[in-house]
């Protein structure tokens, strides 16, 4: 039996305790900030096995491994808070999927730059409602170190839950961050009444446009093509239950993004926040993300959807 701590109790957080308590054998402990846990996942009770737990100390001390899953902009501050307490030999993995601010660092990078040790990411196409229902969900998770992979993958695969070993960590968390920005515009697309074929385009060329920026990152191209890629962007995309998509929606159908958000009562969509470091890291590599470039106008300049749609479709002709 090994001890989990998972540090952060919004839906995605929830969702892996309630995931990995239906192994039977780990002990898991649930760090909330402010919020009582259950509050972004309403509908599932938390079993014996979790605890709940406010005290960060409490939770990730004696934990053999630790997975934070707090929205992008509190990774840092809740890692210095919880650096103190990290103990040798504990694995840390990120289950977050953000670019940070200004620095256009990711997770990883983020959790190293803070506490000097490596981490792991954890990414895919997985809603966190069907995760917590116990609906096949299939994920990556990534590890420079394979034995680390693999020890992880042993520990967190869970009935319903299926972990891949992939070592592009890079790739991985870019596929994982990237694609909530284009799946604002799939949105934006749905929103406006532009069809399948609109939302066709707008994911095959939104691969395109991660994959650039990854492989000049340094990620693999071949990792875009797989879960944490292509797969975690046609879900984001098209599903339902997806905020990113649904901030998209109402953007196309002329509503404001202040009112949206506050619509989503304390949830996270991390595209709205992505989108701008996103850009900021294409131009540092000097890569071309025309999708990202337009969303970067209309949420923080108020550029029509209409109009941002008008000017990709008036792009110069360029090969495939």
């Amino acid at each position: 039996m090994s001890r989990i701590a998972i540090v952060g109790s919004g839906s995605w957080g929830t969702a892996l305790a309630l995931s990995l308590a239906r192994r039977g054998d780990h002990s898991i402990a649930l760090w909330s900030h402010s919020a009582p846990v259950g509050t972004y996942l309403p509908g599932f009770p938390i079993p014996p096995q979790v605890n709940a737990v406010t005290n960060l100390a409490s939770a990730v001390m004696g934990a053999d491994i630790v997975i934070s899953a707090v929205p992008s902009q509190h990774v840092r501050a809740t890692y210095r808070e919880m650096g103190p307490f990290l103990e040798p030999g504990q694995i840390i993995v990120s289950a977050t999927k953000g670019i940070e601010d200004q620095t256009f660092l990711r997770m990883t990078q983020v959790i190293e730059q803070v506490c000097g040790r490596p981490a792991g990411a954890l990414s895919g196409p997985s809603f966190a409602q069907e995760v917590a229902s116990g609906a096949p969900t299939a994920i990556t998770i990534a590890f420079a170190e394979s034995g680390a992979a693999s020890r992880l993958q042993e520990e967190l695969t869970a009935p319903g839950l299926r972990l891949y070993t992939n070592d592009d960590v890079i790739g991985v968390e870019l596929g994982g961050a990237l694609k909530n920005v284009i799946a604002i515009a799939a949105g934006i697309a749905a929103g406006l009444g532009l069809g399948h074929n609109s939302a066709a385009a707008i994911i095959t060329r939104g691969v395109a446009e991660i994959t650039r920026l990854a492989v000049a990152c340094g990620g693999r191209r071949e990792t875009l093509a797989g879960l944490s890629g292509l797969g975690d962007l046609v879900l984001t995309c098209t599903g339902p239950l997806s905020r990113n998509r649904a901030v998209g929606v109402e953007l196309g159908r002329g509503h404001k993004l202040p009112a949206i958000l506050g619509q989503l009562q304390g949830k996270v969509a991390e595209g709205v926040r992505t989108t701008s470091a996103a850009l900021g890291l294409a131009r540092a590599h000097h890569v071309e993300m025309p999708i990202t470039e337009q969303m970067f106008a209309i949420l923080e300049h108020g550029k029509s959807p209409q109009d941002a749609i008008r000017e990709l479709m008036a792009r110069p002709g360029r090969d495939e």
